[in-house]
C-alpha cells in the first residue's frame, strides 16, 4: 500500500525514513519530529535558493547554530562572525561569494584550532554549516546533494557541541544531544510552520 514517504527525496538516513513511516501524514511528521536536522533536510530538498523561503531556512540555521556558541573557546570570534554573515543573507542583504567563502573557511579553521576541545570544534562547525546553508553562489557550483549535506549539518553540530560539553554536566551526553536537536526542531518550525511536503 502506498505511503506518503514513498516520494521523499533521496538523502534521508534509514532511521529518519523508518520514523517518518510511523507517521500518518507529512503534516503530523513535521509537527511531531524531534530532530532539527531531519526537518532541515526536508526543507533543503524543497526550498529553492535565493527565495524568501530559503532566507527563512537560513535564519533557522543561524538560530540553531547560535545554540553552540557558548561552547566556542573564549576570545574565538570567527564562528560568531560566520553566523552574523549568514544572518545578513537571511535578512535579504547581498553577500558576495568571496565574503561567504572567507567566513566559511575562517569558521572551519576555528574548528581545527580547537583541537581536542570537541565541544568548541563542533560549535565552530555549526557556524560554518550555517554559512554553507546561506551560500547560494556556492550551491550553484556544486551538486545539490553536497550543498544540502552542509546545510543540514548545523543542527547536528550544535547538538554535538552540547553532547561533548555534557561530560561535565549532570545530564547524560545522549540527553544533551537529544534536547538540542529537539530545540533545533522547534526553531525550524517557528521559521517554517508548515510541512514543505
Amino acid at each position: 500500500m502506498p505511503h506518503w514517504t514513498d516520494n521523499l527525496p533521496a538523502g534521508a538516513s534509514v532511521d529518519e525514513i523508518e520514523w517518518m513511516r510511523t507517521q500518518p501524514d507529512a503534516a503530523t511528521a513535521w509537527r511531531e519530529c524531534k530532530r532539527g536536522d531531519s526537518l532541515l533536510w526536508l526543507l533543503s530538498m524543497r526550498v529553492r535558493r535565493a527565495t524568501p523561503e530559503h532566507r527563512a531556512l537560513v535564519a533557522a540555521c543561524c538560530e540553531c547554530a547560535r545554540l553552540a556558541l557558548p561552547y566556542v573557546q573564549h576570545g574565538e570570534l570567527r564562528p560568531r562572525h560566520a553566523i552574523e554573515v549568514a544572518e545578513r543573507y537571511a535578512r535579504g542583504e547581498a553577500i558576495s561569494y568571496n565574503e561567504m567563502r572567507e567566513v566559511t573557511w575562517a569558521a572551519i579553521r576555528a574548528a581545527n584550532a580547537a583541537g581536542v576541545d570537541h565541544a568548541a570544534a563542533s560549535a565552530a562547525r555549526a557556524s560554518a554549516s550555517a554559512i554553507y546553508a546561506a551560500d547560494a553562489v556556492y550551491a550553484a557550483y556544486t551538486d545539490d546533494v553536497f550543498a544540502t549535506a552542509y546545510a543540514a549539518a548545523y543542527a547536528i553540530y550544535a547538538a554535538g557541541a552540547a553532547w561533548f560539553a555534557a561530560k561535565a554536566a549532570a545530564i547524560t551526553a545522549a540527553d544533551a544531544k537529544a534536547a538540542t536537536l529537539a530545540q533545533c526542531a522547534n526553531i525550524v518550525r517557528r521559521h517554517h510552520p508548515e510541512s514543505p511536503l
